[in-house]
């Protein structure tokens, strides 16, 4: 067993001691072979939900009760349970549940859904080839080793190793759109030993073992071997590779069926499961600023609990003043420790002044959350007539969040374009074509056949798509092209309408269709695949004629260079004026080879594809010897589809003051032009490139330095002129990778100066990125000093890893499935309606929420400040200034209706306004209504107004005559009359600031204040039988009787709010603010149409 164990790992270096032996179809290998060790993997369950049947109440109210509110009045309720306090428990307990129980089945609800989107996944049905029959079971049933059989159009149920297809080449075309967002059709090999396999019998015949890596994230990665046994010969190796491996989530296309897929990863292990991000509870920059202000107001709670302990006692200290004789305490509580008293006291203190810290603020809150979400789905504006959708809302915790976008990270295809090519024009010899025509020349006739002939399509005759044959044109079988390029797709269709029509490659030869119907046959010899270094891809081909011709295309950067004869300034300057215009270009040439030229290319190329070692390196340099002395042809020009008005959002989304990445697992040269024809780059951007092929050229230390001086040296000069260079940065996958690498040396650093690059750039553009560097990306700008808000939008299951990451996930409902929609907060149908969920939604929910929230605190300060000032005048006996009816229902009913109103459809200014001018998002950046120069201020405010509501009363009250038939007033007429004043101070208030009113404003407002008045007659004006205590008898009608008490009330209301209205008046008169500009030109053409 050590000799063999040893043996494995000698043959095959890339193994480890980590890796997996899988045995297909579970059969135990050969005797003589290897020990049969069978291992335990974990089923093919795939789990996206965050809660489980027996977790979810411990879960939720661990994570509920994190909220410092929460927490704060489960203590509160606790201590109202064990001492006596001056309110009832019910005052603390009763809204606690409710916002718990609310919250609870929200989320739960949320849960429930994504359980049910689970279930459909793992019970959909799988063919497993069982003992020579095709059997079928329920996905989340397979195991490690099963042998699947996959039809066309069907979905890999997990990782699969290849072994063989119905295509009589071994070969099946597969879309991984759902993976790395690339919609078109990849290649991929069976194993070259079972390719032949065709029935079930005979895949279920075979003996082999497969040696792999354990499960990686990494989707373009895969090292491991197959070991086929034959009778008792010793086993065949074959390495595997990325090629062999079938990818969850990836869909088989233009294949009939594959045979013998043997599973090697499942469920939770498989490379798609490994690129989902862990669910965390997201929360909003407004939720962390509302737990600061509580902590404030925690701290101003117990300041105020132990200045009252602390003077009541000294107040006590007097023999004379000790206990009233009316409290009627018993001995053995006043035989108790002073300390124990003193402690006591200090609780009750606190419940007393608990107030301040409403848990009313939290049930509006949650309300106006819920509540105010169904706005983004009945926006019919959002709404898609082709997908028949409109926008959805998952999650309503993160509505105001909407609002505070500082970075939106977003996928390239599928979300900013249509993954739709067109081809526009050619240019030929400096003339150019958009039509068939019959003028032809001798250049013209060799770029129409190079296009048709340099290309990796395969056509397709004919295709089912629900029972409907597509392709079939008055009874015959006409053909359509799938490619893994759709700019080839297009170039190919493009000539087609020219009049060459590419028909076929069958047995190597290549068939076309010229303009005289003449079916034109062409050996292909050698292909000279395209990669993002040469950025060029040729082919090697023989006439009928027997001429040997090499075509090529590529970048114009990467053609003109080797070109020797031609029209190149003429070409060069269509060239330039089609990108300009945001069109994709290639040029294309050819060259005529001799037999002996052609021998040479032959020998180059197969020397380099047998070599072991450095094969990559060798090939090349075996293009870079094949491909030079071209004769220029000419030029093309494709357009690569954007989704309707991408370019205006992302521009809108700049002038906001956004910055826009896009993170795309596509080439760099196509994610570069879509990054153009979208405006994230303009054509004066200077590019700047951070890409393996410049890392290998100089080491990465000194390129991120070379950038970092070239960004920083412009900032500098910037600052001394009006003309500023816009940087645009380019970074692939693998750079990025060394940059973010743990335990190197210096990479902490590493991370430091790109950040610094990334600050200065305009717009980032991040290709060849894996699912999980996605999200890295996404945490590294989190993570950053200044920590940004971040916004993630994407359409496909790679997406879902950096949707999850960012503050706020948004998923575009597009054609690579739901798995973005259905782990993002937000779904919308395409990209365009960013811009109104962000600039119109985001900043209405923001602006309200953050009004909701000081003034939930300001109405408070006005609301126990005065029970404070009240205990230096009875003695800190814990007295409450207001009746236990007023205490209670003061943030329930008499104020919590008309701010609850104002946090769902108040309008500072109007949707067209906000929408026209993106510019008024920077007004509310960064929490701008929520930092703590703002907050001081509301709370000023509420101190100021309870001074004057506690000490206007009190001076009123000196008049001993002070109603019509000379009684005094009492204590509760007093707490009674500073109560009104509040009520209506803290209404007119919110009626101050309002800007949009309709009726259901005015019925609320002037309703809460009637509410208050009939309450309060209703209240005082009857003896309620359920009370042992009618103290506030007559004295509501008492207080109105007398015209002194209107009068203070009058006047008490207008100094209250005086100073608001003069702050205002003042700042939008000396430095108004750009809303508040915007809202003086909304507001003067209505005036003048009066």
């Amino acid at each position: 067993l050590l000799r063999e164990e040893l043996k494995r790992y000698m043959t095959n270096p890339h193994l480890c001691e980590s890796d997996r032996t899988i045995y297909i179809g579970h059969k135990e290998p050969p005797p003589g072979a290897e020990a049969y060790i069978p291992q335990r993997y974990p089923d093919n369950r795939i789990v996206s939900s965050k809660y489980t049947f027996w977790n979810f109440i411990p879960k939720n109210l661990f994570e509920q009760f994190r909220r410092i509110a929460n927490f704060y009045f489960l203590v509160i309720f606790l201590v109202q349970l064990i001492i006596d306090t001056p309110t009832s428990p019910v005052t603390s307990g009763l809204p606690l549940f409710f916002v718990i129980t609310v919250t609870a089945i929200k989320q739960g609800y949320e849960d429930w859904l994504r359980h049910k989107a689970d279930c459909s996944i793992n019970e959909c049905p799988v063919d497993v080839v069982q003992q020579g029959k095709v059997v079928r079971t329920q996905s989340h049933k397979l195991r490690v080793g099963d042998v699947v059989m996959v039809r066309e159009d069907e979905t890999f149920p997990c990782d699969l190793i290849f072994l063989s297809s119905s295509r009589h080449d071994g070969t099946c075309y597969v879309t991984t759109a759902s993976l790395d967002g690339e919609s078109s059709h990849k290649t991929y090999y069976a194993v070259p030993d079972t390719m032949a396999f065709t029935t079930e019998q005979e895949v279920d015949s075979l003996h082999a073992t497969i040696e792999c890596e354990q499960p990686q994230p990494d989707l373009y990665k895969f090292v491991g071997r197959i070991n086929i046994y034959k009778d008792r010969e010793e086993p065949v190796a074959r390495p595997l590779g990325a090629e062999n491996l079938l990818l969850r989530g990836a869909t088989l296309k233009n294949t009939q069926h594959i045979y013998g897929t043997v599973a090697i990863y499942t469920g939770m292990e498989t490379k798609m499961a490994l690129n989902y991000q862990s669910k965390s509870q997201k929360r909003s920059a407004v939720e962390k600023s509302m737990n600061a202000f509580l902590i404030v107001y925690l701290c101003i709670l117990i300041s105020k609990a132990v200045i009252n302990t602390v003077l009541k006692y000294a107040w006590q200290w007097s023999p004379d003043r000790d206990e009233p004789w009316y409290n009627h305490r018993t001995e053995i509580e006043r035989q108790r420790h002073v300390v124990i008293r003193a402690f006591t006291d200090f609780l009750a203190f606190m419940v007393l002044f608990n107030y301040i810290i409403p848990v009313s603020m939290y049930v509006t809150v949650e309300m106006q959350k819920f509540l105010g979400s169904y706005f983004i789905a009945w926006d019919e504006e959002m709404f898609d007539e082709e997908l028949g959708e409109g926008a959805q809302v998952n999650t309503s915790d993160l509505n105001e969040e909407l609002g505070q976008v500082e970075y939106v990270f977003t996928d390239k295809t599928g979300t900013l374009t249509e993954n739709n090519m067109e081809f526009i024009e050619c240019c030929v010899d400096a003339k150019y074509i958009l039509t068939c025509h019959n003028f032809r020349q001798e250049h013209e006739d060799l770029f129409f056949r190079a296009l048709c002939l340099c290309h990796t399509v395969q056509v397709k005759e004919e295709e089912t798509v629900d029972g409907i044959k597509r392709g079939i044109h008055q009874g015959r079988p006409t053909s359509f092209y799938i490619s893994s390029s759709p700019d080839e797709v297009a170039l190919v269709e493009g000539m087609k309408r020219l009049g060459y029509t590419y028909l076929r490659l069958k047995d190597s030869y290549m068939e076309i269709l010229n303009k005289d119907d003449e079916i034109e046959r062409f050996e292909l010899l050698h292909v000279l695949n395209f990669d993002s270094v040469r950025r060029r891809m040729s082919v090697i081909v023989k006439s009928s004629s027997g001429e040997y011709l090499l075509f090529c295309k590529g970048a114009d950067s990467s053609i003109f260079p080797r070109v020797v004869s031609g029209k190149v300034e003429q070409v060069k300057a269509r060239v330039e004026q089609n990108a300009v215009e945001g069109l994709r270009t290639l040029c294309v040439a050819y060259r005529r080879l001799s037999p002996s030229e052609y021998e040479e290319a032959c020998h180059l190329l197969t020397k380099a594809k047998l070599a072991l070692q450095d094969r990559e390196q060798r090939l090349a340099q075996a293009y870079d010897i094949i491909e030079r002395d071209f004769v220029l042809l000419g030029a093309t020009a494709v357009e690569d589809r954007l989704q309707e008005k991408a370019a205006d959002t992302i521009e809108s989304l700049h002038k906001a003051g956004m910055k826009v990445w896009v993170l795309t697992g596509d080439k760099m040269e196509t994610a570069a032009a879509t990054c153009y024809a979208s405006k994230l780059f303009r054509r004066s951007t200077q590019i700047l490139e951070l890409t393996k092929k410049r890392t290998e050229e100089q080491s990465l230390h000194d390129v991120l330095f070379e950038l970092s001086r070239t960004v920083l040296r412009q900032r500098s000069i910037s600052g001394l002129s009006v003309d500023c260079l816009d940087f645009g940065l380019i970074i692939d996958g693998a750079t990025l990778s060394a940059i973010l690498k743990p335990n190197q040396e210096g990479s902490g650093n590493y991370r430091e100066i790109f950040l610094e690059i990334c600050r200065n750039c305009s717009a980032v553009l991040c290709c060849r990125m894996a699912p999980l560097q996605k999200a890295q990306v996404v945490k590294l700008i989190k993570a950053s000093k200044e920590h940004p808000i971040t916004l993630a939008i994407g359409d496909g299951a790679n997406d879902v890893s950096m949707i999850l990451e960012a503050h706020v996930g948004i998923g575009i409902m597009g054609k690579e499935g739901r798995q973005a929609a259905r782990n993002s907060d937000y779904a919308i149908p395409k990209f365009k309606h960013l811009k109104k969920m962000l600039l119109v939604h985001g900043h209405y929910y923001y602006i309200r929420i953050a009004e909701l929230v000081q003034y939930f605190f300001y109405k408070n300060v006005c609301f126990i400040f005065p029970q404070f000032l009240y205990q230096f005048f009875c003695g800190f006996s814990q007295q409450p200034l207001y009746d236990t009816a007023y205490l209670t229902l003061y943030n329930i009913s008499f104020t919590s209706l008309p701010i609850l109103l104002y946090s769902l459809v108040e309008q500072h200014v109007t949707m067209e306004t906000l929408k026209r001018e993106p510019s008024l998002y920077r007004d509310i950046a960064k929490n701008s209504l929520l930092r703590w120069p703002v907050f001081l201020y509301w709370t000023c405010l509420g101190v100021f107004d309870a001074v004057v509501f506690f000490f206007g009363a009190y001076f009123l009250f000196d008049n001993t005559t002070f109603t019509s038939n000379g009684q005094m007033f009492g204590n509760w007429t007093f707490g009674t009359l500073v109560f009104t004043v509040l009520v209506f101070t803290v209404t007119l208030k919110l009626a101050l600031d309002t800007h949009h009113w309709t009726w259901i404003n005015h019925f609320v407002i002037w309703g809460s204040l009637l509410f208050y008045v009939i309450f309060s007659l209703l209240w005082g004006g009857i003896i309620w039988p359920f009370l042992n205590y009618q103290r506030m008898y007559y004295v509501f009608m008492q207080m109105l009787s007398s015209g002194p008490a209107w009068l203070s009330i009058i006047l008490l209301i207008t100094v209250s709010l005086l100073p608001d209205v003069i702050k205002k008046v003042l700042c939008r008169a000396i430095c108004p603010t750009a809303t508040e500009r915007a809202q003086v030109r909304t507001l003067t053409p209505a005036q003048e149409q009066t």
